[in-house]
């Protein structure tokens, strides 16, 4: 797919962007893109503890691109939307005590919202059990998401875990437990300073953590069960911390009835993701750093004896966190989808 300029602007002017939460690895990756994007403008970046403070000396790969200042105000009047990049549960509270006007539309990186509430209401004030928000997944709710107003960004390891599975679940194949093993990089656990974090931790080291209990496994029951129609089988996961800073690499083993070929299964992939313009099937084994630093997801697929395993890889802050909400800004304001995306790999 090329990049159509004429899909760039259908609107007067560019999209005025305000972002919360600026300070830390999402705001930073979004800020990086945001301030190269064809179509949008960073009105302003919220961050309390560093108001008045300029973004590049925080986010120091900025310097030379951008003069921008961290600020604590909150001009809601002056953006078309305003992405979240808060911890987990803070979204929630934050919308509870800000009176956001209508028509400034939000994309909220944090889990608070992403699951299908009990109450379905357009509120300004949402909780997560009453909320409209739209699961902002492009490869099964591109249309949904372009008519939004609110959009609940996905999880990084739900990300790569399901644009694995998805095509699976299409053909009807998840009908016994899927195992999933999957590795991050240490960016996922955010930028403030942990027990596992810290260099002589994390070096020449792996370990796992909140195995088959993981936060992300909810949302990818909803979405395969969506695709699917129904979904009885568990979703096995055993997260992995890497010893490197970004990327997500996962592995899904689907069992099989032995009456689907191969050819169908594969081909099934293929067609699941032709027309996608970040997630692409590959013929032959993948690695992580053809899709690190690019909003990219790829997927592959072998079949041996009775067991379908599927790779998956993204980079787990860009298609995995703010790429992926770029996308859904550009999807939700009409302009092309690809828009402040095209990034090169950091493979050779």
């Amino acid at each position: 797919m090329q990049f159509d300029s004429s899909l760039l602007t259908p609107h007067s002017s560019l999209i005025k962007v305000g972002i919360f939460g600026a300070a830390g690895y999402t705001g930073g990756e979004l800020i990086r893109l945001l301030v190269h994007h064809p179509g949008a403008e960073i009105v302003f970046a919220n961050s309390e503890s560093n108001a008045g403070n300029p973004v590049a000396d925080v986010h120091e790969g900025l310097y030379g691109d951008t003069d921008l200042v961290f600020t604590k105000d909150m001009p809601f009047s002056d953006v078309d939307v305003v992405f979240f990049c808060f911890g987990h549960g803070k979204s929630e509270a934050f919308m509870q005590a800000h009176d956001i006007p209508e028509g400034v539309k939000v994309i909220d990186l944090a889990q608070d919202f992403r699951l299908a509430p009990q109450t379905l209401t357009h509120t300004q004030h949402p909780t997560a059990e009453a909320h409209d928000f739209v699961y902002g997944l492009p490869e099964i709710n591109r249309e949904q998401i372009a008519h939004a107003d609110h959009v609940a960004n996905p999880g990084c390891f739900a990300t790569c875990i399901q644009l694995g599975l998805l095509p699976a679940a299409k053909l009807g194949l998840l009908t016994s437990d899927v195992s999933v093993n999957a590795i991050t990089g240490s960016t996922g656990a955010g930028v403030k300073p942990g027990a596992t974090t810290h260099f002589s931790w994390r070096v020449d080291n792996l370990s796992i953590y909140k195995a088959f209990r993981h936060q992300h496994v909810p949302e990818i029951r909803q979405s395969l069960k969506q695709v699917q129609g129904h979904l009885e089988a568990a979703i096995d996961f055993i997260p992995y911390r890497g010893n490197f800073a970004r990327g997500i690499f996962a592995t899904e083993v689907v069992k099989l009835d032995g009456n689907t070929d191969a050819e169908t299964i594969v081909n099934g992939y293929k067609d699941f993701y032709k027309d996608q313009p970040f997630t692409h099937y590959a013929d032959k084994a993948i690695d992580l750093k053809q899709v690190v630093n690019t909003n990219k997801a790829l997927v592959h697929c072998d079949i041996i004896d009775d067991k379908l395993l599927v790779t998956s890889c993204i980079d787990n802050l860009l298609k995995g966190a703010v790429g992926q909400a770029v996308e859904n800004m550009n999807i939700m304001f009409g302009i092309d989808e690809r828009a402040g995306l095209n990034l090169k790999a950091n493979a050779f």
